[in-house]
């Protein structure tokens, strides 16, 4: 009897939901983290790392090679989405940039694609283990390929400036445009930390508290079109310098998530600021504050109540627990 893939089964199921819908599939569906985290996974399986392992490989490293390994010139749309990957200063790591060519191939329709050249790329498909990688095995590359040439046919429409926490997470932060007229001075204290400006203060009174855009614990991650990810100390201020007296644009990332909580993946960074600064607050409403009174900090981990709902098999031996956050509002 032939052996089954568990991935497979679990993208299939993903892309069947999400085909459902009709409407253009955006960064709010449901289903998209888990169709990016199996996605992710089916790349990840089977990689070899190097022998000495001085570097670490991942899935866009052979993404970026492949225009290198083609000698006919076949893949300009693979070209385009290569460079504006290179080209976003948003993302840092290999992570970040496989994850910003994925959401970017989807939008393209060009996922499909980028898979067949690397199946017929010899040199890069090495890169795998026979025995366990999904497209190194013949009996899976190709229902792996009829996958994503569905997910091909389908429209995605992905916000791809939304990116600066790709590095750490697929699960994506809310991320607002704040524009204001020119004022001689905006009313926010800033703080630079891990490459990013956060914001500590909102003062009283000032053009940023009139504006209702901003608060305490939110991130600039860009001023009129310059992106300000990894920045360094006094940047924002030399950027404000030269746009003085013109209409200000900020590209703002809210610590609030969709639901009022906070955005897991800047927790460590809202704790170092309150340690750094006492009377820092974050200001919720009365329902997220409700509802986050249900996690509970416990030697510097945060503790969640959790509900089970019940299990799926999506495989002959393989068993996933689906949990849910026990508060529903």
């Amino acid at each position: 009897m032939s052996r089954k893939e568990p991935l497979l089964g679990a993208l299939k199921a993903c892309i069947l939901n999400i085909q459902a819908d009709k409407d253009p599939i955006t960064d709010g569906h449901p289903q998209l983290t888990s169709l990016c985290d199996i996605l992710e996974i089916i790349l990840r399986k089977g990689i070899r790392q190097p022998v000495l392992g001085l570097w670490r490989r991942d899935y866009w490293h052979w993404m970026e090679q492949l225009p290198q390994q083609d000698t006919c010139s076949r893949l300009p749309q693979l070209s385009m989405a290569l460079e504006k990957t290179l080209a976003c200063k948003r993302t840092l790591t290999a992570q970040g940039r496989g994850r910003y060519y994925i959401r970017q191939a989807m939008n393209r329709k060009i996922m499909a694609v980028t898979i067949h050249h690397l199946l017929h790329t010899p040199r890069l498909l090495e890169w795998y283990d026979r025995e366990s990688s999904v497209l190194t095995n013949e009996c899976f590359a190709e229902p792996f390929l009829s996958l994503l040439l569905v997910l091909s046919q389908m429209k995605f429409t992905l916000d791809l400036e939304n990116s600066s926490f790709l590095d750490e997470s697929w699960l994506l932060p809310v991320c607002e445009m704040y524009n204001t007229v020119p004022c001689r001075e905006l009313g926010m204290v800033l703080w630079y930390t891990g490459g990013r400006i956060f914001v500590t203060e909102v003062i009283a009174g000032s053009q940023a508290e009139a504006d209702e855009c901003v608060q305490a614990g939110d991130i600039i991650d860009e001023i009129n079109g310059v992106a300000l990810r990894n920045a360094k100390g006094g940047e924002a201020q030399t950027v404000l310098q030269k746009l003085r007296g013109k209409p200000l644009s900020f590209r703002m990332i809210h610590w609030k998530w969709h639901d009022g909580s906070v955005y897991r993946p800047m927790l460590p960074h809202l704790q170092l600021m309150q340690k750094e600064f006492p009377d820092f607050q974050l200001r919720y409403d009365t329902k997220s504050n409700k509802e986050m009174s249900e996690d509970r900090l416990q030697d510097d981990r945060l503790l969640y109540s959790l509900r089970y709902l019940g299990q799926v098999n999506i495989g002959m031996v393989n068993t996933v627990s689906i949990w849910w956050k026990g508060s529903t509002g």
